[in-house]
């Protein structure tokens, strides 16, 4: 396994780190499971784990806080708030008022009296900067949150949080966590850039991109992954961007066997490779799934490799565009547009 020092923060991190979002009814992974993987992926030398609180409405917090109970010290512990916690208005967005009770609540389901990293999981257009970063450096002044960042953040969004915490003499994000993959590569031409600049730690999420790069998405075979069957519109190849995919991914399992790799290893290969990278986030359902994916922890693509990538796949490119997480709203509500 492979360390990074995190941002500016002195903190050093695993270069794969254990993404907690399958942990219950997402991913129908049982607490015994959960603890299994969370076991071996420690055992690996992994010492980041992520979560959040609307995975399962909690029920990947309490899972990770059963698992780490006891051996808290000796991991870097990730979650985040922001996204809707049931069907109260209030319950939701990067507000003072729900950021002190979402913490709490993450606290009091993780058994623990701090986390190492917290961060807002979407950028919140309806609340300030400086409510915001106000909020997050009180708790941090609190002992409660040792560091925070944001996810997902537009690259403007981050230079404009940057520039508030100076402005208002606040404690600053000091991560990012964006969706990267091979197939998804257009935060490569501003969010990475960007988080280089301001010296941000950043851990990717969805490195495989949602399965296609696992091995198990092929031409000819039937897929068969848990996330078609609850999102089988984005592995329905009677769609342009998803025949994109397939093709790419094809390709990709040519150049793949050539340099006798897996996908799995090429594909966090390739993504741990990006200097801004500090870590990929990885996502198993099952200890199997684990095992396949700590093969590569220790990978490093040649040049040769990394230029044949880009051949398939160009640089700053998203071959499914319409999944971006971090398109800036007036994109997406043409009455933020439109006079």
């Amino acid at each position: 396994m492979q360390y990074r020092t995190l941002g500016r923060t002195g903190v050093q991190v695993s270069s794969l780190a254990l993404g907690a979002m399958n942990f219950g009814r997402i991913g129908r992974t049982t607490q015994d499971e959960a603890t299994a993987i969370v076991d071996a992926a420690l055992e690996a030398g992994i010492n980041v784990i992520d979560t959040a609180d609307i995975y399962g409405d909690g029920e990947s917090e309490e899972m990770v806080g059963k698992a780490v109970a006891g051996r808290r010290d000796d991991i870097v512990l990730a979650t985040k708030a922001a996204m809707p916690m049931g069907a109260e208005r209030n319950h939701r967005g990067a507000s003072r008022r729900w950021l002190v009770t979402a913490l709490d609540d993450s606290l009091r389901r993780l058994g623990v009296d701090h986390v190492d990293l917290y961060q807002i999981h979407r950028w919140d257009p309806n609340t300030s900067d400086e409510e915001t970063l106000s909020a997050l450096t009180d708790l941090q002044r609190a002992g409660k949150i040792r560091h925070f960042g944001s996810s997902t953040f537009p690259a403007y969004r981050i230079v404009q949080a940057q520039w508030a915490a100076r402005e208002n003499r606040l404690s600053r994000y000091v991560t990012e966590q964006p969706s990267y993959s091979i197939l998804q590569r257009g935060v490569e031409s501003h969010v990475l850039p960007v988080a280089e600049e301001y010296g941000l730690g950043v851990l990717v999420w969805s490195p495989l991109a949602s399965g296609w790069l696992s091995g198990a998405v092929r031409a000819g075979r039937e897929v068969n992954t848990h996330r078609s069957a609850f999102m089988p519109e984005r592995f329905d190849t009677a769609l342009p961007a998803n025949r994109a995919r397939l093709d790419a991914v094809e390709q990709l399992a040519d150049v793949a066997n050539e340099a006798g790799l897996t996908m799995i290893q090429l594909a966090l290969g390739f993504v741990t490779a990006h200097p801004a990278v500090t870590s990929a986030l990885i996502g198993p359902r099952t200890p199997d799934h684990l095992h396949a994916q700590l093969a590569a922890a220790d990978t490093v693509l040649s040049a040769d490799v990394l230029d044949a990538i880009d051949g398939i796949v160009a640089p700053g490119t998203d071959l499914a565009p319409h999944e971006k997480h971090d398109t800036p709203p007036a994109l997406l509500d043409p009455s933020l547009r439109r006079r």
